[in-house]
């Protein structure tokens, strides 16, 4: 099964229905059907709280969200060694790095993002979500 880790511009775009939404469903439609394994990393998990709480201003509904995205996604956890690594990452923005490397360990074969420039260098091939569904779709 393909394992691939959610970058969080990815379930923003599902959550706020930004312009490329329909992809980012399809992604967690996969998800949720078993199709692929989705990971997020721990502290995105935490970002998407607080941009949620901006958008929303509703910590119930907030709540709601992310307990069914944590039901949805396996949590990868960031650990002090992941931080020290991800800081000799060749990916200039240490968030990007941390997702690049959490990933790494935890042998994921696709960083599903929007922002393709800032994992040009990673270690884990980074695809947008429009690829990854042709690459799937292709199988």
């Amino acid at each position: 099964m393909i394992k691939a880790t959610i970058d969080l511009n990815v379930i923003l775009d599902f959550l706020n229905k930004r312009k490329h939404h329909m992809e980012a469903a399809k992604i967690l439609e996969l998800c949720t059907e078993g199709k692929i394994k989705g990971y997020v990393c721990a502290h995105e998990i935490t970002t998407l709280a607080y941009f949620l709480m901006k958008n929303y201003n509703d910590t119930k509904k907030v709540k709601y969200v992310l307990h069914e995205l944590l039901d949805l996604f396996s949590t990868i956890s960031v650990t002090e060694s992941i931080l020290k690594k991800s800081l000799n990452s060749k990916i200039k923005d240490y968030e990007d790095a941390v997702i690049e490397m959490s990933s790494l360990k935890n042998k994921i074969d696709y960083i599903i993002t929007r922002n393709l420039d800032d994992f040009k260098h990673s270690g884990v091939k980074a695809i947008s979500p429009e690829e990854f569904l042709v690459l799937y779709n292709s199988h």
